[in-house]
């Protein structure tokens, strides 16, 4: 599948939203953001520099980051380690991403982990090549109104370092064991693959998560959550979001794109 055509379905997400500028120009500007009534996709690559079926999948994530708005969906690439024994260490790689891949794919009696799997809030969706299925898929939880609501803001600190702080308040009542969790993730990477399935190849990679932070209980309907990472290149933002503890399910997400100092 050709990038443009991918480029065109984010083109399409951003048409089925009603509304003015982007949330991500607006949280470029003022270095907060608030998640909108309706629920956000979370889309969730997993991935691994080891896989040699992995770089087209995170070209299409690439292509879905390009045009994409934060009113509509939210990716992420999350690298697993179970590829590191063979052949190649993925730097990228943490046991928390394959831990969670594991459970989510339990969750939805699924049998196997395998790369690259995508996950549309908390669900696996086979399906996320096809373009049609894919923008019918966020169309569909785009529609839905949100039980979360998400406020996250940022400020540059010394040392060149950005601080957030992730606030989370129930829009309404929620189900029991909610749990939110803070998400930094990195884009324009570049490696050199020197071993393993991919050698000799440069992958480029974009939204990879670099920092977790998570599961922490909402409890009472609200919840904060605070980090920094490092800042001034502009390429770094802060994910949020809210997700069932007992089901997977993602109730809404917020992302804010970079707050460079």
């Amino acid at each position: 599948m050709r990038v443009t055509s991918f480029l065109s379905v984010a083109a399409a997400l951003i048409v089925c939203v009603v509304g003015g500028a982007s949330a991500s120009a607006r949280a470029a500007s003022s270095c907060s953001v608030s998640s909108p009534p309706h629920r956000v996709a979370l889309v969730e690559l997993y991935t691994s520099e080891g896989c040699s079926s992995c770089p087209p999948a995170e070209n299409w994530l690439s292509a879905l980051d390009q045009g994409h708005t934060a009113s509509t969906i939210v990716p992420l690439a999350l690298h697993v380690d179970y590829w590191d024994s063979l052949g190649w260490k993925d730097r990228f790689a943490q046991s928390t991403f394959t831990i969670r891949q594991q459970r989510l794919s339990a969750e939805g009696r699924q049998h196997t982990v395998y790369t690259p799997e995508v996950f549309v809030d908390g669900r696996e969706l086979r399906a996320w090549s096809d373009d049609a299925r894919f923008v019918s898929a966020i169309h569909q939880l785009n529609a839905e109104a949100s039980q979360i609501d998400i406020h996250v803001e940022a400020h540059p600190i010394q040392s060149g370092r950005i601080m957030f702080k992730a606030t989370f308040l129930a829009a309404g009542e929620l189900p029991d064991d909610i749990v939110a969790y803070a998400a930094v993730y990195e884009s324009g990477i570049d490696s050199n693959v020197k071993a393993g399935e991919n050698e000799g190849v440069t992958l480029h990679h974009d939204r990879v998560v670099r920092q977790w932070i998570g599961p922490v209980p909402v409890i009472d309907g609200h919840v904060a959550i605070t980090g920094d990472y490092p800042g001034g290149s502009g390429k770094s933002g802060v994910v949020a979001f809210a997700e069932n503890r007992a089901t997977g399910e993602v109730l809404q997400v917020s992302e804010l794109p970079s707050c460079a100092n």
